[in-house]
């Protein structure tokens, strides 16, 4: 836990930030927590003995509906999906469309294939750009590279997802879409960038990735922009381990995406589109098989209850700290659909996040910074521009050659996510759970902001 030994050793980890008043601090009593109470980082005792971690979401909920469907699948000896009438793929995206409140679903083998499959829907190639927040995961960034496509990166805000007032001065003739990413829970503000994408006669394709059930403004994201891609690797809100889908309300998009991800034919999916309008031409193979379909159709089944649980938890912790004085807290446009995976606070300074997560998992509290997404400028690899071949497309055309990736496209992303931190929530955290959770930074918070 990276916990100082002794209380000299505290004072000294503490250095300029003060830690006369770091001690000082005296926590308000609301939560159960003493006025006065002793942090454990300095010797107090903790909240809780055994540390409270979040866990992945989905397989706490496998029950015997998943076992049922995957034993249906075995005994069929039919784990293809060659079908349309039974097979666990086809009712999986019909549940998960009608869920969502769109028309078309297409489910293929993970998130980074169904970004791909948007990408090729979407007609995005050589000479084309694709505007990407600087903070999300890697298969965004890929995605548009695989094409022969130009990412180019705009900062994001205090919410974690792409600021809209960064994104009009990025645009050029050559852009053809922008992916708003909602992450950890969070959904990005789908109004403006909508907006924006309206005027200048561009695609939207929302990367719901990790904000399965969240919401904007009573619209599920994933059915706001022109297309949407989810995945069900792990760590998400329901899963398979891998799996992906898209989704859209438009017929020539979806069967574009048939197309890409089922080697140009419609077979499965034709009566959905007229026994399809348009030309086959190059795509990929990524149908998603019938077991990985047979557990998401029982984990959609349990979406509402994963996302009512989380978002109740997350409520009653941030409700139980609203009064502390100078609290920041992370921005939501839209709160009521946020999806409550975490509470996220501001703390102003990198330095200061850093002694408040310490301080909270000494005592007993699991936390953490943002995290599941990448500063993509930063890395190495898209700073230097590595593709699979150096003559890929992507990076030599005039535009390519002239763009610079690298901390300097991104400072604002860099300090906003040095200085935020928090908990990561879970649907199975029982009201004790929540409680300490409270009592946690009832007790820590005042002494941090005060250092």
């Amino acid at each position: 836990m990276n916990q100082p030994k002794n209380r000299r050793e505290f004072l000294e980890t503490l250095g300029a930030l003060g830690a006369a008043s770091f001690l000082a601090g005296a926590p308000t009593a609301r939560a159960g927590a003493p006025a006065g109470e002793k942090l454990a980082i300095e010797g107090g005792s903790p909240v809780r003995k055994t540390p409270l971690h979040s866990a992945p979401y989905g397989p706490q909920f496998y029950d015997e509906a998943e076992k049922r469907e995957l034993i249906e699948v075995l005994e069929s000896r039919s784990p293809f999906r060659s079908r349309r009438e039974g097979s666990k793929v086809f009712e999986f995206e019909k549940a998960y469309g009608a869920y969502l409140g769109v028309k078309h679903v297409v489910g293929v083998t993970s998130g980074t294939t169904a970004l791909y499959t948007a990408m090729a829907a979407l007609e995005i190639g050589p000479g084309d750009e694709v505007i990407l927040p600087a903070w999300t995961w890697y298969a965004d960034y890929d995605a548009v590279v695989l094409c022969g496509a130009l990412p180019v990166f705009v900062e994001i805000d205090e919410s974690l997802a792409m600021d809209p007032k960064e994104i009009e001065a990025k645009i050029t003739p050559r852009t053809k879409a922008i992916v708003p990413s909602h992450l950890q829970g969070g959904v990005a503000d789908m109004d403006p960038i909508l907006e924006i994408a309206r005027k200048h006669k561009i695609r939207v394709v929302e990367d719901c990735a990790q904000c399965c059930g969240g919401r904007y403004k009573g619209k599920f994201v994933g059915s706001i922009g022109d297309m949407a891609i989810n995945s069900f690797q792990l760590s998400k809100t329901i899963t398979s381990g891998e799996g992906g889908a898209v989704s859209t309300n438009d017929p020539k998009l979806f069967e574009r995406a048939v197309r890409f991800h089922d080697v140009g034919t419609v077979r499965v999916h034709g009566p959905d589109i007229g026994g399809g309008i348009l030309a086959a031409f190059a795509s990929c193979n990524f149908r998603m098989n019938e077991f990985t379909g047979a557990v998401l159709k029982a984990q959609v089944q349990k979406l509402d209850t994963i996302c009512k649980r989380l978002r109740a938890n997350a409520r009653k912790v941030r409700e139980g700290i609203a009064d502390l004085p100078g609290l920041k807290m992370r921005k939501m446009p839209d709160p009521e659909g946020d999806l409550g995976v975490t509470v996220f606070l501001d703390l102003g300074t990198r330095r200061r996040r850093d002694l408040f997560l310490r301080a909270l998992r000494a005592e007993g509290i699991g936390a953490s910074g943002p995290g599941g997404s990448v500063i993509l400028p930063t890395d190495p690899r898209i700073e230097n521009k590595v593709t699979i071949h150096p003559g890929w497309p992507s990076f030599n055309s005039p535009e390519g050659k002239a763009i610079r990736y690298g901390r300097e496209c991104c400072p604002r992303t860099i300090d906003i996510l040095g200085r935020m931190g928090g908990v990561i929530m879970d649907p199975n955290f029982s009201d004790d759970d929540v409680n300490d959770i409270l009592r946690a930074i009832r007790k820590v918070y005042p002494a941090i902001s005060k250092a």
